[in-house]
């Protein structure tokens, strides 16, 4: 028996909770960071929301497993990569001035 073969037994319903859950996490953040003019957080959130609609769609059996990994993994990537990239910038910027 492989490594994990008790996930086998959720059922899909529970993966597509899990997922709607970050899929509604991701929107959240991603609306906040628009809403505080911080667009490269906003989206890398944007792209983090879409990989989770990505994997509900194998959930929904709409696509094959392989497809929707492959799609929202990119889609992950290049949401971290974008969070990182601009949390790394931030930080190197001067602190705001107290009054």
């Amino acid at each position: 028996m492989p490594i994990g073969d008790f996930i086998n037994a959720i059922p899909p319903i529970g993966f597509l909770a899990i997922h709607a859950v970050l899929f509604l996490l991701g929107a959240f953040f991603a609306s906040r960071a628009f809403g505080n003019g911080q667009s490269g957080l906003a989206w890398g959130f944007v792209l983090f929301a879409l990989a989770e609609i990505s994997y509900m769609t194998y959930h929904l059996d709409w696509t094959t497993f392989l497809f929707a990994h492959t799609i929202s993994e990119v889609l992950d990537g290049v949401a971290f990569i974008l969070i990182f990239a601009n949390a790394v910038q931030r930080l190197g910027r001067p602190a705001p001035a107290l009054r």
